[in-house]
């Protein structure tokens, strides 16, 4: 399920609950609306989670609060499920409020991409519509707020290269790897 709205909800203060969760690629920092998981981030070492709270608060326009009503209890245990290497999509309710225009447009376009493959830049970009828009869908990726969930990191170059990513090309590597695209790493 999706949720359609503006960057702060038309205005209004937007209530969020955060949490972070141990997983197979480190400490994930999730956030969810009423309207759903509005923010991923990877690595959420104790300063980073303290700027993804400083920028939530000022994109939400409204504090975000720890764990405080179940908000986030879906997505932990989806993003469990698919850390322990169980297939398929995370198919979570999305908030797409932190993100417009031609990277929601990419974004919402790259959650089709099944579990399990990948899509070059080029394609992405000829699939919304923009074929010579390549690196501006590696701009969107770069822009993701739900990474793991709505999966940039099934995105790659057309030579077979990896690409970019913000979560860094190990993190990229690992779950590729959980998804069976590319082999496991032996040790």
């Amino acid at each position: 399920m999706d949720i359609e709205a503006g960057p702060t909800g038309g205005g209004r203060a937007v209530p969020a609950e955060w949490t972070v969760m141990e997983s197979a690629i480190g400490p994930l920092f999730l956030a969810a609306t009423g309207r759903g998981l509005v923010r991923v981030e990877f690595h959420a070492d104790a300063a980073r989670r303290e700027r993804m709270l400083t920028r939530l608060a000022g994109q939400l326009g409204a504090e975000p609060v720890e764990r405080a009503s179940g908000l986030l209890a879906g997505a932990i245990r989806r993003l469990d499920r698919y850390f322990a290497g169980e297939p398929g999509d995370v198919g979570l309710p999305l908030d797409w409020s932190l993100t417009t225009g031609f990277n929601r447009q990419v974004l919402r376009e790259l959650t089709t991409v099944p579990y399990g493959t990948v899509v070059g830049y080029g394609e992405l970009a000829r699939r919304v519509g923009q074929p010579g828009a390549a690196q501006a869908v590696g701009v969107a990726m770069g822009s993701n707020p739900l990474p793991v969930v709505v999966p940039c990191h099934r995105v790659v170059e057309s030579d077979g290269g990896l690409g970019g990513f913000g979560g860094g090309l190990e993190t990229k590597r690992q779950l590729l790897a959980l998804e069976g695209v590319l082999p496991a790493p032996l040790f």
